[in-house]
């Protein structure tokens, strides 16, 4: 069966809504036949990283940048994972009050390394949630999980 893995570093409650909305759409009812696992950065594994066939990352912009626990998961995975793992598609979510092309910049530039693709545009937001937000945020999940349906 298919593997979506969503890494996520979720510190606020924006960050959590944003999560919560990501899960709900990768694991609706008409996604059928895809495991999804959820991994806070910090505990996310090479393991996890090799036997997932797809990505979502969620972090917040800190201070121009990705939060040091999503970037400590790519510290770990990086080299053991990197000839496995190209051409896997990810999918992204950040949430700050500036900073966030820091953030999308910084990731963008890992999973390139990496050799993922983007499967789909960053869901990008700045200050407080909206609707639009976190219906955005449903869609990524979504998204991603229906292209490893069988």
């Amino acid at each position: 069966m298919p593997r979506l893995l969503i890494v996520h570093h979720t510190p606020s409650p924006g960050m959590q809504a944003m999560f919560e909305a990501v899960v709900s759409g990768a694991t609706a009812p008409e996604i059928e036949g895809v495991d999804v696992v959820r991994r806070p950065a910090l505990a996310a594994t090479v393991p996890d990283a090799l036997e997932a066939d797809a990505y979502i990352l969620g972090t917040p912009a800190n201070i121009g940048y990705m939060s040091g626990a999503l970037k400590v998961f790519f510290d770990q995975i990086y080299y053991p994972c990197l000839d496995s793992t190209r051409g896997r598609p990810y999918g992204l979510y950040v949430h700050g009050n500036e900073g966030t092309e820091g953030a999308i910049r910084a990731v963008e530039s890992i999973t390139t390394g990496l050799g993922w693709s983007k499967a789909a545009a960053p869901v990008n937001v700045l200050g407080t949630l909206s609707k639009a937000d976190i219906d955005a945020c449903w869609e990524l999940g979504a998204t991603i999980a229906a292209s490893l349906m069988p």
